[in-house]
């Protein structure tokens, strides 16, 4: 295990204990950003890495934003 397997596991739990979907999606989006110049570097295990991790940042960004409406009802305006 890596060191940045060790900052992705606990960002991870950081946000899901936070419970707020746009951070993940935040982390999400500075993972792939932090992405693009490895693979421009030909660094791909690191970029593929960090692609993996912000695939799994904007799932839990799904499952949180989905997990908060939970027993919500929406009100359509008339």
């Amino acid at each position: 295990m890596k060191i940045q397997d060790v900052v992705f596991i606990l960002v991870f739990i950081f946000l899901v204990f936070k419970r707020n979907p746009r951070w993940a999606v935040y982390a999400g989006v500075i993972s792939l950003l932090l992405s693009i110049p490895l693979f421009s570097l030909w660094i791909f295990f690191t970029a593929e890495r960090l692609t993996w991790y912000a695939a799994a940042f904007f799932l839990i960004s799904i499952i949180l934003s989905f997990w908060g409406k939970k027993g919500k009802s929406v009100k359509i305006r008339e």
